[in-house]
């Protein structure tokens, strides 16, 4: 199937709220791997609840696209 960045959105927007493990890119064989809450998804990125840094971060959509960033769905949190 092929993904969109609407396909993307319309998957985070269904995951919010949801305890994710983050795994990201950051260039030069560096990969940094978080977990946190998904809070909020926008028009073009996504914020996320880092719980080991009691921070949010942000994710653009592209990201997920290009593969720069994959999130795992862990478990559902109840609200």
């Amino acid at each position: 199937m092929l993904r969109t960045l609407t396909s993307i959105k319309d998957e985070i927007i269904s995951y919010k709220g949801q305890l994710v493990k983050c795994r990201a890119l950051k260039g030069r064989n560096k990969t940094e791997v978080t977990q946190g809450i998904l809070l909020d998804a926008y028009p073009k990125l996504f914020t996320m609840y880092v719980e080991s840094k009691a921070s949010t971060v942000s994710f653009s959509y592209a990201e997920i696209l290009t593969k720069e960033v994959e999130l795992e769905i862990i478990s559902s949190m109840s609200s």
